[in-house]
């Protein structure tokens, strides 16, 4: 299976550091370039970007849009892939599941990640380390996706924009599973953890300032907002009480074996 990095250009050495990681595993991949504010394909003020639970950063509507192109890339090329930010890191064993995994018709959409929150899963899938996900939170860092659940995202997403990982985690129609143990953490998770982490990361994301709280909204724009964060705290709630005999909420467990990766070995 081939990996998708989405990767700005000026990160050259979180690309370094996954060139080393594909090298370990294994594992084709190709680069994705990806979507700065400057070079959305959406104005940041189009209306597109007001129809989420609160105003999003320039920032987060460039992630969107990188892993939209990702997305696409997936429906053109019929293949799963696994799509990886970056800053993600991927514990010993994830080139045999992604080995495993890549035939199966019973899936659109599997995480590797795990971010400390709490998930509703129910039972394993044939056999596979991985378990059956009705709801998720967070987390957008490695996933495998099919191309029938790349349709899926791209339909899901294609009238409204959202954080990259509620857009995934608010997508009921995908077939979505969590290996377990996950077997992907982001680079800032590493000392929650205990693994190494190859370097310190920022967030491109944090770099820009989170909007004030409808600040300066008109009264009907600050009523939407309010009202979808509602709609959508409701929609998982229901989610979890539909699915409470069939599954539980778990903290998913992490991989004890982690490959280490330092800047020499990298740059």
């Amino acid at each position: 299976m081939k990996a998708l990095i989405l990767n700005l250009a000026d990160q050259t050495e979180r690309m370094a550091l996954q060139r080393a990681q594909m090298a370990h595993f294994a594992l084709d991949f190709e680069r994705i370039e990806a979507v700065t504010p400057a070079t959305l394909s959406r104005p940041t003020g189009d209306p597109y970007w007001m129809r989420w639970q609160r105003p999003m950063r320039d920032t987060e509507k460039a992630v969107l849009e990188s892993h939209q192109r990702a997305w696409q890339f997936v429906v053109e090329t019929g293949e799963p892939h696994l799509i990886l930010e970056d800053d993600a890191l991927l514990a010993e064993g994830a080139a045999e599941l992604l080995a495993s995994v890549e035939k199966s018709a019973a899936i659109d959409h599997l995480t590797l990640e795990a971010r400390g929150r709490k998930k509703l899963l129910g039972a394993q899938l044939d056999e596979l380390p991985v378990r059956r996900l009705y709801q998720d939170r967070t987390g957008a860092a490695a996933y495998v996706l099919w191309p029938s659940g790349a349709e899926k995202l791209l339909a899901h997403t294609a009238h409204a924009g959202a954080l990259a990982d509620a857009a995934i985690c608010s997508a009921y129609s995908l077939r979505s599973y969590q290996a377990d143990p996950a077997l992907a953490i982001q680079i800032d998770r590493c000392e929650i953890y205990g693994v190494t982490a190859p370097f310190v990361v920022t967030s491109t994301i944090d770099v820009e300032r989170k909007p004030d709280r409808l600040a300066g909204l008109a009264w009907h724009q600050r009523a939407g907002f309010r009202l979808r964060r509602f709609a959508a705290q409701l929609r998982m709630g229901l989610r979890q009480l539909a699915n409470a005999h069939r599954a539980s909420r778990i903290a998913v467990p992490v991989a004890s074996n982690w490959p280490e990766f330092r800047s020499p070995d990298f740059r």
